[in-house]
């Protein structure tokens, strides 16, 4: 895949979109841990918090981008993926349980700890989108992670504006978990020679279609519940 091309550009434009959809919690949580600093330590450890787990975060895709082009391991995580697309759309009870610390190095252990434990799904998700480019992952980082940090509370009322916008995220997270299970080295090819070359394209739709039905459904009736 060529730097600047259109397939580059596009493949870029998905993996910063899934950054900001999967990462507005993360910069929750970094304000949180860091909520009981005095205000001159605040930035500095949200700066280096961040800093750290941008790194930890980055060198995890890498090794999930290699872990994928093992056979079978790219369709286990497709399907790992769709679960994560569907709760997307699904309210849920803000209930983060992060501890606050008054020291600095502690914040940043925080900060560190809770958005690797939290980043998964942003992990997969990237690694199966970046069609086994690091350059794309490195690049897909460089976009998103300022503007998470800098700009996730605009980020959650753009969603909660426009719900448009989560069930469009949703059904691409869909679409990349069949791409994910379509291009598997062992399955996917199994798949294209029984069937043909288009059945890549029908799984694609298939999953991207039933995550969005999928959710809507489930959010329909969480809300009847809490209503």
């Amino acid at each position: 895949m060529e730097i600047l091309s259109m397939q580059f550009l596009m493949a870029l434009g998905t993996i910063v979109l899934m950054d900001l959809l999967l990462g507005g919690d993360n910069a929750v949580v970094i304000a949180m841990a860091a909520n009981k600093l005095p205000e001159n330590l605040r930035k500095k450890a949200i700066l280096i918090g961040t800093a750290g787990a941008v790194i930890i975060r980055l060198v995890m895709t890498l090794v999930a981008v290699w872990l994928l082009t093992i056979p079978y391991l790219q369709a286990i995580g497709g399907l790992i993926l769709l679960p994560i697309a569907v709760k997307l759309l699904v309210p849920e009870k803000k209930d983060e349980h992060v501890e606050a610390s008054d020291s600095l190095m502690g914040a940043v252990k925080t900060i560190i700890i809770a958005d690797a434990a939290m980043g998964v799904d942003n992990v997969l998700a990237i690694a199966g989108a970046s069609h086994g480019s690091f350059v794309l992952v490195v690049f897909g980082f460089l976009i998103s992670i300022p503007i998470i940090v800098g700009g996730s509370t605009l980020i959650g009322k753009i969603m909660d504006r426009f719900p448009v916008v989560l069930y469009a995220g949703a059904g691409l997270l869909g679409w990349t978990a069949g791409s994910m299970i379509a291009h598997d080295k062992i399955l996917g090819t199994m798949i294209t020679s029984a069937v043909g070359d288009w059945a890549a394209i029908a799984i694609q739709a298939v999953l991207a279609v039933g995550v969005i039905l999928t959710g809507f459904c489930m959010s329909r009736r969480a809300k009847s519940q809490t209503a």
